[in-house]
């Protein structure tokens, strides 16, 4: 009971209505405006500022137009091989002669290209249908390069024709020679099945790895052409690598997409 006598010594003061409060001392009042000052700048950041976003696909270099499966429309024994991997020649070149009974038939080009693969060879005994080379279809030698990517339909609406992409060439490590710079050319209506692929590349396997996690979508990347370096590419270093880089070659591609408003990915 020894604090009642002062609580009732403090009730007989008289109120002091007139002396000032001292709500914060000076060194809160710093703090609490630096603190006002960082909400300030993230809300006006958040709402003016942008985030930008990549999404990464898988692909390779090769021609607009793809490659095919040479097929034998005779079934016969293969006599003659005029052409090996790498040979580029135009359309109606003969290729392959078969000998089919009494007869022997020549098995010509329907369009110019490059051999990718022989899987015929002579002495070999075939039937009809059976596959006879890969050609990379081309018109010219120097056809200009594209990259075919295989986008995830999950991610694949966010990215438009124009959108920047970079290219990491598995040919050319990354790290020492940078990324291929290139923009989206177009963009497949419908998602690519395995087989759709696998005619388009004229690789199986390819087709296999490309939609191993479902039908993705295709999207052709135009190559920024540079003629002061070797390759013939614009590269994010300058020179890229002292070599050509050819068709065929795999890549993983980073498509940027368009940047979203911090606000707008919080309200989202």
């Amino acid at each position: 009971m020894k604090f009642r006598p002062q609580a009732l010594a403090r009730l007989q003061k008289p109120t002091a209505l007139d002396a000032p409060i001292q709500l914060a001392r000076p060194r809160n009042l710093l703090s609490l405006a630096v603190v006002a000052l960082l909400i300030l700048s993230g809300a006006t950041w958040a709402a003016t500022g942008s985030i930008p976003r990549q999404t990464s696909a898988m692909g390779i270099l090769t021609h607009a137009e793809g490659s095919i499966y040479l097929e034998s429309p005779y079934t016969g024994q293969i006599t003659g091989v005029f052409v090996s991997s790498g040979s580029v020649f135009p359309a109606h070149t003969p290729l392959f002669t078969i000998q089919s009974g009494d007869s022997v038939q020549t098995v010509r080009s329907i369009t110019g290209g490059r051999i990718i693969s022989m899987l015929g060879s002579v002495g070999q005994q075939i039937s009809q249908g059976t596959q006879l080379a890969v050609i990379e279809r081309i018109n010219q030698a120097h056809d200009p390069l594209v990259a075919a990517l295989y986008v995830p339909q999950s991610s694949a609406g966010s990215v438009h024709v124009g959108s920047q992409v970079d290219l990491d060439v598995q040919s050319a490590p990354s790290k020492v020679y940078g990324v291929l710079h290139g923009t989206v050319q177009s963009i497949g209506q419908f998602p690519q099945t395995e087989s759709q692929i696998s005619s388009f590349l004229g690789d199986a396997q390819l087709a296999g790895t490309f939609s191993k996690e479902g039908q993705p979508m295709s999207v052709i990347v135009r190559i920024t052409p540079d003629k002061a370096t070797t390759s013939g590419f614009n590269w994010s270093t300058g020179s890229g690598p002292p070599y050509q880089i050819d068709s065929r070659t795999l890549v993983t591609a980073g498509i940027h997409l368009a940047p979203i408003k911090p606000v707008d990915w919080v309200v989202a």
